[in-house]
């Protein structure tokens, strides 16, 4: 059950999974022995946090009624196994590829990533391209900032949330592909000095200096 979903709502939530194309409020009082009313409060609540919307409008004998149907967010509140199913793909790869290959792989999936976005880093200082690159990670989720070390005049860039960390603690070559991303963004060597995935408190990604022409 998602976060602020009561019991009620999750069985309206269920009937309209069961129902792709939607279910109008008698329907739903019908089938779950509750009055009209309680079943509108509990969709109001349900439209407010996005899970339903408004469907098509129905003609029945009488007068036209409107169904509610499942957001993409309502068909997201059920429970996915999206990790299961990654790390089955990835054991497979691994047992085939061997590391080295799993590892080269990882790096390239860094690199179809990182063209896409390049763009968006072009003519930009390396001040400018952490600051975009920070926004790009905490976009994935990684939840990130960037600190200075005055005496080596050097940037870090940290994460404090590892997005796939349970795969990473089973399968290290994971990390290349972020270190593979973040070097290949900045158009920088970088230092994985610290990662959650062996007892790190966070990931820390050293920036090397620009070496001199």
């Amino acid at each position: 059950m998602a976060d602020g979903i009561s019991s009620r709502q999750q069985q309206i939530l269920d009937l309209l999974l069961e129902s792709k194309a939607g279910l109008c409020i008698d329907e739903i009082a019908a089938a779950l022995g509750i009055s009209r009313n309680a079943v509108q409060q509990h969709l109001n609540k349900l439209e407010r946090d996005g899970y339903v919307t408004l469907g098509s409008l129905n003609k029945t004998a009488g007068r036209p009624v409107r169904s509610f149907v499942l957001t993409e967010a309502g068909f997201n509140s059920f429970p996915k196994q999206y990790a299961w199913f990654s790390e089955l793909i990835l054991a497979s790869l691994k047992e085939k590829m061997g590391h080295e290959a799993f590892l080269e792989y990882l790096h390239q999936l860094g690199l179809s990533l990182s063209q896409s976005l390049l763009p968006r880093f072009e003519g930009l200082t390396i001040e400018k391209k952490i600051e975009e690159l920070l926004k790009v990670m905490d976009g994935l989720g990684f939840l990130t900032r960037s600190r200075e070390d005055p005496a080596e005049q050097q940037r870090s860039i940290e994460a404090f949330n590892c997005v796939y960390h349970d795969l990473a603690n089973k399968y290290e070559e994971i990390c290349e592909f972020d270190r593979t991303l973040i070097a290949t963004l900045l158009n920088r060597e970088i230092d994985h000095t610290e990662c959650m995935s062996k007892g790190g408190a966070k990931c820390c990604f050293r920036v090397r200096k620009k070496p001199e022409q």
